[in-house]
């Protein structure tokens, strides 16, 4: 599972193992957070060389690399520590924020054994992070709503015999590009966005036609039993293009465009900001 973990608004990249029950954690993502630095990689390159823990190893040892989404959506190697390991490496880092990191380091991991027990507090939590990001109670439901139309697709995606990973990432760019004539990379740019997850910045419509898209690919999918990477990827834009249909009639009819630069992000870094 991966995720995106709020720490003071600011996030974290994440990944839980399910075999060790383990979480693993974006040390660049860490290390951006306590030091504001303006590159964190760079950073964390030489602190790597120079910095040693208090029983004498060096800090890539106590690291292991995953593949995660980086700022241009692709999946690449990383960095990752557990959360013992990243105590070792926030005790070398000077930053008044390395206690309140720790206490929220507590929190992650004892909030995941509440979501193994109960999975509805997951669904919850993102609900409060969102809240917390300034969305409103509409965007929220639709934003929820969508994500459960994904996760139908997804799970139809692994039965059909579709491995995850890079194989969802293609059949999702498909879809995505039949419908919006963008590939997701373009989608983003044209947001201003880098390792932002880009449905968290869609706008409401942009929201309802990527589920009506997905929606309409499972059902294809499951109509005509489609099996393995090609033929899902061949109901992929059959889906795609019902909502692609659906969106130029709305464009017609209104004149006004689905898709947009308009973002969540704060106005500094965005180009528009989205009305909460």
């Amino acid at each position: 599972m991966n995720n995106i973990k709020l720490f003071e608004s600011k996030q974290v990249r994440t990944q839980w193992d399910e075999k060790t029950e383990t979480w693993y954690f974006s040390v660049i993502d860490v290390v951006e957070i306590l030091t504001d630095s303006s590159n964190p990689r760079d950073y964390w390159f030489k602190m790597k060389k120079r910095v040693k823990t208090e029983d004498g190893l060096e800090l890539s040892t106590i690291c292991r690399q995953l593949k995660m989404k980086a700022s241009d959506g692709k999946l690449r190697e990383t960095d990752v520590a557990d959360t013992q390991s990243l105590l070792r490496i926030i005790q070398s880092i000077p930053s008044p924020k390395a206690e309140p990191f720790k206490q929220w380091l507590a929190k992650v991991g004892y909030e995941r054994l509440q979501e193994i027990a109960d999975p509805e507090q997951s669904i919850e939590r993102a609900r409060e992070n969102w809240q917390k990001l300034g969305r409103s109670e509409k965007w929220i439901q639709q934003r929820m709503t969508g994500q459960e139309t994904r996760n139908k697709l997804t799970d139809y995606w692994k039965e059909s015999g579709v491995q995850k990973g890079d194989e969802f990432a293609f059949l999702t760019n498909i879809i995505h590009q039949e419908w919006t004539g963008l590939t997701v990379k373009k989608h983003k740019d044209l947001k201003g966005l880098k390792s932002q997850n880009l449905r968290d910045h869609m706008n409401e419509a942009e929201l309802i036609f990527t589920a009506l898209a997905e929606l309409s690919t499972r059902q294809i999918a499951e109509t005509e039993k489609a099996k393995g990477v090609q033929q899902n990827a061949i109901a992929g834009k059959k889906g795609g293009k019902i909502a692609k249909d659906a969106r130029l009639a709305l464009e017609h009819k209104t004149g006004k465009k689905v898709i947009t630069n308009e973002n969540f992000l704060p106005p500094s870094k965005g180009k528009k900001k989205l009305d909460k």
